[in-house]
């Protein structure tokens, strides 16, 4: 395990991040997703961390190696509709995949779940699409369960997966 050194996203990491989330998500469904995926520009993504870094919405932390971000999260109140106020969501968890298993995406799950207590938050839920056994793996590590009645599809880098929602106290 390496150790790695987790702090609040700043303006300068927006270019980082995006290129961590699109390394990420393209390791992660490049055997589900068959053809390219419609992605925005590079500079449309760049400029949605930008305002996310700059809006805190979601808050977004990073974790640093040797001083380069190989991973983020990105969290705040729960998207879903009718979900209490103390309720959190992990909106976002990507880490490179070089620095996969190493232990970044333990540390960036470790901060998120202390911005949310700080928050107010009681509990936690995110959302994972199916096909993504090793998130699912990592969140049941974490001490997420499943929910298995929540099941929907949603997009993902411009593809129709089936994603479901997780949840756990944060206790």
């Amino acid at each position: 395990m390496t150790s790695y050194q987790v702090r609040p996203a700043q303006a300068a990491d927006a270019p980082r991040i995006t290129d961590v989330h699109a390394a990420s998500s393209h390791a992660a469904y490049e055997s589900v997703v068959q053809e390219q995926p419609k992605v925005p520009p590079i500079e449309q993504r760049r400029a949605f961390w930008r305002d996310a870094i700059e809006y805190g919405e979601p808050l977004l932390q990073v974790a640093l190696t040797g001083g380069q971000v190989v991973g983020f999260v990105g969290y705040d109140r729960s998207r879903d509709p009718k979900s209490k106020p103390t309720t959190g969501e992990i909106w976002a968890l990507y880490v490179e995949p070089g620095s996969w298993g190493k232990g970044a995406g333990l540390a960036l799950w470790d901060a998120a779940r202390e911005g949310l207590l700080e928050e107010g938050c009681t509990e936690v839920t995110m959302w994972i699409p199916l096909v993504n056994e090793r998130a699912l793996r990592f969140a049941e590590h974490a001490g997420f369960k499943r929910e298995l009645n929540t099941a929907k599809t949603a997009p993902v880098g411009g593809v129709k997966l089936e994603e479901i929602r997780l949840r756990r106290p944060l206790d």
